[in-house]
C-alpha cells in the first residue's frame, strides 16, 4: 500500500471507530488533559502499528487491543496517572421507575466501583458492557475465551461487594 491509501484508509478507519479512544482515555483518566493526552498517544500507537494490521480480526478489535495496552502502558510510566482513583465514564442504560436524582446516585455508586477494579478487570467489564461477545473480549485481552467468562462473573461479584460497601444493594 502506497503511504497516501495508507494515511487515508487509517484515518477512514479512526474516523468511524474513534469512540474507542473516547472510552478508553476517559476510563483510564479521569481529569480532561490527562484524557487528550492519552488519546493522542493511542492514536500513534494506533498510526505506528498500522501497517502491522494483518486484518485476521476487526479493525475494531485490533484497535481496542492496542488502545487498552497503549493506556495501561502509560499509567505504569506515569506515577502521576498511576495514584490518581481513576473513574472510568461508561453510559448505563437505567431504565427505572425513580426519578432522576436516584438514577444519577446509582450510575455515581456503580462509577465509583468500577473505579475499585485493577486495569484488567476495568477493560473486562467495559468490553462487556459494550456488548462485545466472549471471543472479541478474549481476542483483545489476550485470554481464554472460558477465562473471560470466569473474570466476567468475578468481577460482576467484586462490583456487588462494592455496591454493596458503599450502601447500595444491602
Amino acid at each position: 500500500m502506497k503511504d497516501r491509501e495508507l494515511r487515508d484508509s487509517f484515518v477512514k478507519l479512526i474516523e468511524k471507530n474513534q469512540g474507542i479512544i473516547f472510552k478508553v482515555s476517559k476510563m483510564y483518566c479521569d481529569n480532561e488533559t490527562d484524557q487528550e493526552d492519552l488519546f493522542q498517544d493511542i492514536l500513534i500507537q494506533l498510526w505506528n502499528a498500522f501497517p502491522s494490521f494483518k486484518r485476521k480480526s476487526k479493525f475494531s478489535t485490533w484497535m481496542y487491543r492496542v488502545a487498552l495496552n497503549t493506556a495501561i502502558a502509560r499509567i505504569r510510566k506515569d506515577k502521576k496517572l498511576k495514584n490518581e482513583e481513576l473513574t472510568p465514564e461508561f453510559k448505563f442504560d437505567v431504565s427505572l421507575s425513580e426519578d432522576d436524582g436516584d438514577r444519577e446516585d446509582r450510575i455515581r455508586l456503580l462509577h465509583r466501583a468500577i473505579s475499585k477494579l485493577n486495569k484488567a478487570e476495568k477493560a473486562i467489564i467495559m468490553l462487556y458492557m459494550d456488548d462485545y461477545s466472549y471471543e472479541e473480549i478474549s481476542e483483545i485481552a489476550g485470554i481464554s475465551v472460558s477465562n473471560v467468562g470466569v473474570k466476567i462473573v468475578r468481577i460482576k461479584k467484586k462490583l456487588q461487594t462494592f455496591l454493596n460497601a458503599l450502601g447500595y444493594g444491602s
